[in-house]
């Protein structure tokens, strides 16, 4: 008998990557604080290398991202790599969905701000264009900007 379950979808393209980062629980109850190796990455969260394991929904903070940022998410999974429990692999899902990776051409998947509507887009551009008549705005000039020390 074949049984029949809805297939699992992606919510966006992950990469294969090595990127370096810092992982802190913000579990006093499970303390880790460590340089990883992200080996997995999307838009919605990665897969890194750990010396310990972490309890499911544990929160973390990545820092040390590319270009120095950092993210807040939880453990969504955690599987152990090998059979001496010296390293796992900790899947994270990220609060704030995005490119917090640095990578340069992500896939289209992972645009995560739908596109605005034109009336959106027409009340932007209107509230631009009055902006540059108010204070602080009108005391700046419509010519550039040069630095007083270049010629």
């Amino acid at each position: 008998m074949e049984i029949l379950t809805p297939k699992a979808t992606r919510q966006s393209t992950r990469l294969r990557v090595q990127i370096l980062l810092t992982v802190t629980s913000l579990d006093r109850i499970h303390p880790l604080s460590a340089k990883c190796v992200a080996l997995v990455v999307s838009a919605q969260g990665c897969g890194f290398r750990a010396p310990q394991a972490l309890p499911l929904e544990t929160p973390v903070l990545l820092s040390d991202l590319p270009g120095g940022g950092s993210a807040s998410g939880r453990v969504a999974s955690c599987l152990p790599l090998g059979n001496d429990g010296k390293q796992f692999l900790i899947g994270v899902a990220l609060y704030n969905h995005g490119n917090v990776w640095g990578i340069a051409d992500p896939p289209e998947d992972w645009n995560c701000v739908s596109p605005p509507t034109t009336s959106s887009s027409n009340m932007a551009k209107n509230a631009a264009a009055k902006s540059k008549d108010v204070w602080p705005y009108n005391l700046f000039s419509n010519h550039g900007e040069t630095h007083p020390g270049r010629k």
